[in-house]
């Protein structure tokens, strides 16, 4: 009979634990459904059809309160409308707002073969750029405009920005650009070229304006 006290069985160190290991096994598992890479919704989201103005109120037709609703939320009437899916921007005038000589405004579309100069502005002079167009058949999302400006083949400034969203109405939408202000300094005068670029969030795009300016000495 061999002497001594009898040692308990415990976790072993050196061998195999199965239930340790199998422990260890469904941690990981459970961090790994929770470390999932994330899933990028936009690349599964398919846009549902794109349907005419036309087709929307014809849908409501039977619920006379909801489709007078739309058709004063859209500022028309269904006689106005043709069917076609596809808005249409369409731009009448783009004037300039200064406390230079108050307002220009230059009515669209301008030959492509004109070169003269659309206005004239001092060197600091504060001045904003304002829109007239109308929005045919459909409702045009996300219309958005970029500005961008060269000078002796340069590009020296870029501006971006965001008109929103517009529905089909009879009067035609009056637009205000950001207030801007010209750059200073015997080197800023003369005259710059630049195009105007309307997109929606389609990529169609509505306009796109090539112009002469000039930047005069200041008194």
């Amino acid at each position: 009979m061999e002497g001594g006290k009898k040692e308990e069985a415990g976790p072993s160190h050196g061998g195999l634990n199965v239930n340790e290991e199998k422990r260890k096994e469904e941690d990981s598992e459970e961090d790994d459904e929770h470390h999932q890479d994330p899933v990028d919704i936009t690349t599964s989201y398919v846009p549902g059809p794109l349907l005419s103005l036309k087709d929307q109120i014809e849908n409501d037709k039977e619920d006379e309160s909801l489709r007078r609703w739309k058709e004063k939320l859209l500022g028309c009437l269904e006689s106005d409308l043709n069917g076609q899916m596809e808005p249409e921007v369409k731009f009448h005038s783009v004037g300039i707002l200064s406390s230079d000589f108050g307002e220009i405004n230059t009515p669209l579309p301008i030959k492509e073969e004109s070169k003269s100069v659309l206005f004239t502005l001092r060197e600091g002079s504060e001045y904003r750029l304002k829109l007239t167009f109308s929005v045919l058949h459909n409702i045009v999302s996300g219309l958005a405009y970029t500005n961008t400006v060269w000078k002796a083949g340069l590009q020296i400034d870029q501006s971006k920005g965001m008109l929103g969203t517009f529905a089909p109405q009879r009067e035609p939408y009056i637009h205000m650009l950001e207030e801007e202000i010209t750059p200073s300094g015997a080197l800023a005068r003369g005259t710059y070229t630049a195009k105007l670029k309307f997109v929606d969030d389609d990529k169609r795009c509505h306009l796109e304006l090539n112009y002469l300016f000039e930047i005069s000495k200041g008194r």
